[in-house]
């Protein structure tokens, strides 16, 4: 980074460029609430597109099909005996794991 020499406070590096040379970059701006001369005037106007600016349709979309009707009953006992699966693998590992553990601290004391 380059420090501003001379007799510049070390906020003019970062002091945007006058537009109209160095006097007018030592004024200061325009009073709170007033807006500034080149100030922004807002997008251009829009003009509405003309009547029949859609390209015309040819194919008309196919309405949706009905879905089959869902056995809730099947879902829940489907998901029950997923979940007695999922938790006795669980505890399959945890038993090895338990045993692991016996084992090795069995060898480390004895």
């Amino acid at each position: 980074m380059t420090t501003p020499s001379g007799g510049s406070t070390p906020d003019d590096y970062w002091r945007r460029p006058g537009s109209g040379g160095d006097a007018a970059a030592d004024q200061p701006s325009a009073a709170p609430g007033t807006a500034p001369a080149s100030a922004y005037a807002g997008p251009p106007p829009s003009v509405p597109p003309p009547a029949g600016w859609r390209p015309p349709v040819h194919l008309e979309a196919a309405p949706p099909r009905r879905l089959p009707p869902q056995d809730m009953a099947g879902l829940d006992a489907a998901e029950q005996r997923s979940q007695r699966l999922t938790y006795g693998f669980g505890a399959a590992a945890g038993v090895v794991l338990v045993v692991l553990v016996c084992l090795l601290c069995s060898r480390i004391i004895f």
